[in-house]
């Protein structure tokens, strides 16, 4: 808004983005509702200056898609679909053991969150919970998810949006496989 009171967007959304989670756990609200209860003509319950950030959050997105063949879409049945859980774990989902994943629709198995008291507790957090998916049936990113948690430039925070770009191959997924192996 500038002194006229012209409106100017950058961007607007009209949804609730899908990152959502990340604000709630950092923040410990529910925007859902507070979406809703706007909707219903409430105010919320709280000023801009009430906001507080508490701890550092992350997002994964698992997707049914095989980061060693350029991510296509992965499509079978889950034989075995088994979730993380536990403190400062939160996933947001909607498959279950034995449930098709088609090629008809987006891939996404979940959003994996976690939260942590600072960033490096979240990605410690993170990886426990990478580990503590058991899938079957499908590829996923998960392995690409421990891949970026492990190098130095996202441990660091010196990235951009071409990290994988720069930094990913299938070869090394492969090379960290074998090196798991031995």
């Amino acid at each position: 808004v500038d002194e006229q009171l012209n409106f100017y967007f950058l961007e607007m959304n009209t949804r609730l983005q899908v990152e959502h989670p990340v604000t709630e756990m950092i923040t410990g609200l529910d925007l859902v509702e507070l979406q809703i209860r706007v909707a219903r003509g409430e105010r919320l319950p709280f000023a801009q200056d009430d906001l507080k950030i508490h701890g550092h959050a992350l997002e994964l997105r698992v997707y049914a898609e095989d980061p060693m063949n350029n991510f296509l879409p992965s499509v079978g049945t889950l034989l075995k679909y088994r979730i993380p859980e536990g403190d400062g774990i939160r996933v947001d989902g909607g498959y279950e053991e034995g449930m098709e994943v088609p090629i008809y629709y987006d891939p996404m198995l979940s959003k994996l969150v976690v939260w942590g008291a600072n960033r490096a507790e979240a990605i410690q957090k993170m990886k426990e919970a990478i580990a503590g998916y058991d899938v079957e049936g499908v590829a996923t990113t998960l392995p690409f998810g421990q891949f970026v948690l492990d190098h130095p430039a996202f441990v660091s925070a010196d990235f951009d949006t071409h990290f994988v770009q720069h930094y990913f191959s299938p070869d090394k997924l492969i090379e960290r496989q074998q090196e798991e192996a031995q």
